[in-house]
């Protein structure tokens, strides 16, 4: 039989970003050096398949520290942790990694720079992701307030309006945050904001690929986890762009066929925690069923590298 032909776009950038890259190698590396297990608080990224191939090498994934014992190394994932977390670990005197994005890391020291001034905080997150309570957690309670849509900037009650100043989620949609953004500025002409955007260059760089491809396709598939902010962003992103179908799946056997029969042009990317073989699976999955032509869709071109922690990279 004969195969329907079939344009795969392939967004690029997609798919690993340096934090989450770093953050791996730090959990492939603590074992190395300690042996298995070393205990991982909260997955490291978001993806199953990522999680699952480390806990096969000897990590050890639990949701709080209490959790681990004293005599094994912990490492703190790749979206922060509040500094009550860190505190914990020196006083049980435990071995620790921490393998917060640098990225991440920049805006949790923006916060404190802002709370030392005198400031207190506005974040622009999603309420309960690992990442905002993260950086909520680098100040004392009540000094950090969150809003997470334009509606909820006319709720939020801070101490004086003329001491504010704002952070945002590194994960968020670009365009979202740019409108409450403006709500902010709007109501707090005094607020101060983050010398460079927040939002990290790996989530602005897919975004934008996507809105280059959304055009062209019939439907856009993002590969990823449903718990991963910046995969779920980029689905959005796919549909408000001009792509009447988008869709995140975690593997090529969570497509559904039914849904895309009649296509001539799709869309693959992938959020920043999705491995390339993830990716593959998917396209191989369509090179079965479609006669392919794959065109890259190139908006941007990453070399960032980040180290690991000086600790791991002393030899034991």
């Amino acid at each position: 039989m004969t195969k329907a032909p079939l344009t795969l776009y392939l967004a690029a950038p997609r798919g690993f970003c340096a934090g989450v890259d770093r953050a791996i190698k730090i959990v492939e590396m603590a074992i190395e050096k300690w042996g298995a297990p070393v205990y991982v608080r909260h997955e490291i990224v978001h993806n199953k398949f990522v999680v699952d191939g480390l806990r096969d090498k000897g990590a050890i994934f639990v949701e709080e520290l209490d959790e681990c014992p004293t005599d094994r190394p912990v490492i703190f994932s790749a979206h922060g942790v509040p500094k009550s977390v860190p505190n914990a670990a020196e006083a049980r005197k435990m071995v620790y990694v921490d393998a917060t994005c640098p990225l991440v890391s920049k805006v949790h020291i923006e916060a404190q720079r802002h709370a030392d001034a005198g400031l207190q905080m506005i974040m622009i997150g999603h309420e309960g992701h690992p990442e905002t309570v993260g950086t909520m957690g680098q100040l004392p309670e009540g000094e950090v307030l969150l809003v997470e849509t334009v509606e909820d900037v006319a709720k939020v009650t801070p101490r004086d309006p003329q001491k504010l100043a704002f952070v945002t989620q590194t994960t968020l949609s670009v365009d979202d945050t740019i409108d409450i953004v403006a709500a902010l500025n709007a109501r707090f002409p005094a607020i101060v904001g983050p010398h460079k955007e927040d939002i990290c260059y790996a989530t602005t760089n897919r975004q934008e690929a996507v809105k280059a491809m959304a055009p062209k396709c019939d439907a856009i598939l993002v590969v990823g986890a449903p718990n991963s902010s910046n995969s779920r962003r980029l689905v959005e992103v796919g549909a408000r762009a001009g792509c009447n179908y988008a869709q995140l799946v975690q593997r090529a056997k969570d497509i559904d066929w039914r849904a895309l029969d009649g296509i001539t042009s799709m869309g693959i990317t992938a959020g920043a925690s999705a491995p390339e073989v993830l990716i593959n699976e998917v396209i191989d999955a369509f090179k079965d069923r479609y006669d392919v032509t794959v065109e890259l869709v190139e908006t941007a071109v990453e070399n960032v590298e980040f180290k690991v922690p000086r600790v791991l990279r002393e030899t034991a």
